[in-house]
């Protein structure tokens, strides 16, 4: 399991498609990431902050990509929200989201992470 943190913005507040950014942990160095296809779902909420758990990844190259939803989104104590997310490589994300009555969605069920150079 390895850490990641990740923050970002809705293009219409409540209505849909988002973008964010983060950073990835990886053989004790950073490894910043831009992500394109989350969804903000609740109306007011135009902010996404939050955390994650990232699987089965061998090598760096192997984390960027297009990942799909691996499982339904749940709900956590407090009001956060977890989507499970999965790429070709096998390499499974767990968000948390830590912003009371926000939920994640894959828009259009895929999301697009990208390694920043």
């Amino acid at each position: 399991m390895l850490p990641i943190t990740f923050s970002g913005g809705s293009v219409a507040a409540g209505v849909g498609y988002s973008w964010g950014g983060g950073v990835l942990n990886f053989t004790g160095k950073e490894y910043p990431f831009t992500i394109d296809g989350l969804s903000v779902v609740d109306v007011g909420v135009s902010q996404i902050d939050g955390s994650g758990d990232v699987y089965d990844l061998q090598n760096v190259s192997d984390f960027p990509g297009t990942y799909v939803a691996a499982g339904a989104g749940a709900a956590l104590a407090g009001g956060g929200f977890m989507a499970v997310l999965e790429n070709a490589h096998g390499v499974i994300i767990h968000f948390y989201s830590r912003s009371q009555g926000l939920k994640l969605t894959a828009a259009g069920q895929a999301v697009v992470v990208r390694l920043k150079e």
